[in-house]
């Protein structure tokens, strides 16, 4: 059987060890002599693994104290609207950095609730970050929402944006627990867990406690961060399961060596990438500037800026012949994407730069 090597963008892969941990206690988790999927969110065995993780994220992330953490359903898209709900009341307006598609949903969802400022100049095509000179930033505004990395875009920021003491909001799906993050820079960090530390069914929120208690009314309890801040993130059943394997995902990092070796290894991996396109003289295309190049998800053509249909189903043919799957770009950009999130291994990464040599070797003449 062919060794499977996956790329997808999200779900995407979970690491090995947390397979085996998931293998050992699923029928029989803490020696309770049921499974975790059937036990009470009100349970001495439940509450103590809330705090438990709870406590690994204050750890990895060196989360202030004055900062609450959240487990909540919706993933990602649900607290696009919960920003907005729990934060534009302060002014009734919100200032958006749009660089993909997903800071661009957010915004959208976002104009149900309040005014919306896209603080970046209008573009049909992402990139690259607009320098912070062009943004038209509200004084006024309630908060600053940016979304760190862009899944499908391939954009991801390396540095803070200064909001000038508006609260910054980000969006971190894609690149959390990727690197080491001044926790005390936002006012809010959430994201699905799905990328990078866990599996599809939970967002994990960080938000700071001044920022509580602003929800406009129409907030539905489920989304109110007060409201759930207050139950400890169970104030109904939560996505206990996913709960449980964020947090041995989160674990497996710091068994890994933490946040610096995560972003150690992202570099790398991305760089093997990165260095191929570069080499094939044009026949890759990456169309991201350089310097706001994703390390998490690497978008590329094959033959030219606007890809070669022919060539690149070819390309997607060949890599899932031996293995390497999950390679095609999103539907809204098309082409190719290769996602090197955390449980993504170098010898993978290596793997898939071979098959991309192979291939210029093959199509290049």
């Amino acid at each position: 059987m062919v060794k499977i090597h996956n790329f997808g963008a999200g779900p995407a892969k979970l690491p090995e060890e947390v397979y085996d941990i998931i293998k050992k206690e699923l029928t029989n988790y803490e020696n309770s002599g049921i499974s975790l999927l059937e036990t009470s969110h009100r349970t001495a065995t439940y509450l103590n693994l809330n705090t438990e993780i709870q406590t690994v994220v204050r750890r990895l992330l060196n989360v202030p104290a004055n900062y609450k953490i959240l487990f909540l359903s919706g993933g990602g898209q649900g607290e696009f609207a919960a920003v907005p709900l729990n934060l534009i009341s302060r002014t009734g307006t919100a200032d958006y950095v749009v660089t993909g598609a997903w800071s661009a949903k957010a915004a959208k969802e976002a104009k149900k609730y309040g005014k919306v400022n896209i603080v970046t100049p209008p573009t049909d095509r992402y990139t690259e970050i607009p320098d912070q000179s062009t943004w038209k930033l509200d004084p006024n505004a309630s908060y600053v929402h940016i979304c760190t990395n862009e899944t499908i875009h391939g954009i991801e920021f390396d540095f803070i944006p200064d909001t000038k003491g508006v609260p910054l909001v980000a969006d971190m799906s894609s690149n959390f627990m990727s690197k080491k993050v001044d926790v005390s820079k936002f006012g809010v960090i959430y994201g699905g867990a799905q990328k990078n530390i866990g599996t599809s069914g939970v967002a994990l929120v960080i938000v700071r406690e001044d920022l509580l208690n602003q929800a406009l009314p129409i907030c539905p309890s489920i989304l109110d961060w007060t409201v759930n801040a207050k139950a400890d993130s169970i104030l109904n059943t939560p996505p206990m399961f996913a709960i449980y394997i964020m947090g041995r995902v989160l674990q497996w990092i710091e068994r890994k060596g933490g946040l610096d070796k995560m972003a150690e290894l992202a570099t790398k991996k991305s760089s093997i990438i990165y260095n191929i396109i570069e080499e094939s003289k044009g026949f890759y295309y990456a169309p991201v500037a350089k310097k706001d190049r994703s390390r998490m998800n690497i978008p590329f053509r094959i033959g030219s800026p606007q890809g070669n249909d022919a060539l690149e189903k070819e390309f997607l043919k060949g890599a899932e012949a031996i293995g390497l799957i999950q390679l095609k770009g999103h539907r809204d950009v098309g082409g190719i994407r290769a996602s090197t999130y955390n449980a993504v291994t170098v010898e993978e990464v290596e793997a898939l730069a071979k098959y991309m040599k192979d291939f210029y070797s093959k199509h290049s003449k």
